[in-house]
């Protein structure tokens, strides 16, 4: 009945009362702070004070006249939450990625034996989880070889919230080329931790090495996660080299075999020719 009588002064009074609002980030699995803002100009007694934090229609937190109070707490925030009356700021223990989302700091005044709202404040949690490096992994199997396609994959997991993209950074002697390719993600149903994926399938220079990596974009306030740059060289191999410094002089020899006689002939019937007209001279 009293947390009812609470939303009801709530609904009727919050209106009229100018509410402030703020972001604020922690770390999955550590203490988020939530700041109610209250200057408690007046110098107000706590004990003349009804502090609640909600989240919804849920209560996490009720400092009753200055007591703590437990009995109308949503269960999931038991045991979970602290109120530092100096500083007028919730502490969030074991902050999960359900418990992001907006939440109300509303502050009553016992006046005339009917409390009044003197005071709201809203405060948006966003929590953070740690994507691990992005990983390069080669698709195909076996050696490469000249002219085939470079097959990758590059992959990151853990994180939370979702990233904006991921982009290849394709870099061969004084270039880089960048490239945004289709990014596959997946949000596991329980830890609601994100994985990410991203495939490239580029032709590989020949003779010039060229560097590869991925960049994950979290987001403007996150930054990025670069990759270990993978290197791919692809050479002529010396057999081959071999091959066509042999085979370059022994075509050639080949030619002149085969054709020099030809010539020899021919300067012998043109000699004969020659003498025959001078005869008959």
């Amino acid at each position: 009945m009293e947390v009812c009588m609470f939303f009801l002064y709530a609904m009727i009074l919050l209106p009229g009362i100018g509410a402030s609002m703020y972001q604020v980030e922690s770390f999955l699995n550590h203490t988020a702070y939530l700041s109610c803002s209250f200057p408690n100009s007046q110098k107000t007694d706590i004990k003349d004070l009804r502090v609640f934090w909600q989240k919804g229609i849920e209560v996490v937190h009720e400092v009753y006249y200055g007591q703590e109070k437990h009995d109308n707490l949503s269960p999931k925030y038991k045991n979970r939450t602290k109120m530092d009356m100096d500083k007028w700021t919730l502490q969030l223990l074991n902050a999960e990625i359900v418990d992001e989302g907006l939440y109300k700091c509303i502050i009553q005044h016992r006046h005339k034996g009917s409390p009044k709202v003197i005071h709201t404040s809203e405060c948006f949690l966003h929590i953070i989880a740690n994507y691990s490096q992005p990983e390069i992994t080669q698709l195909h199997t076996g050696e490469l070889k000249p002219n085939e396609h470079l097959n990758l994959s590059c992959s990151s997991s853990g994180g939370y919230p979702e990233p904006k993209e991921m982009t290849w950074l394709i870099s061969h002697e004084n270039t880089t080329d960048r490239l945004t390719r289709h990014m596959d993600v997946l949000q596991d149903a329980v830890t609601k931790l994100y994985n990410v994926t991203s495939k490239l399938d580029i032709p590989v220079r020949m003779n010039t090495l060229t560097n590869i990596s991925c960049l994950l974009h979290l987001g403007d306030q996150l930054g990025s996660l670069v990759s270990v740059p993978l290197g791919i060289e692809i050479k002529v191999k010396e057999m081959e080299q071999v091959k066509i410094n042999f085979f370059g002089p022994l075509i050639a020899v080949i030619i002149l075999i085969t054709f020099i006689p030809g010539f020899v002939i021919l300067k012998k019937n043109r000699n004969i020719s020659y003498k025959g007209v001078s005869l008959a001279v």
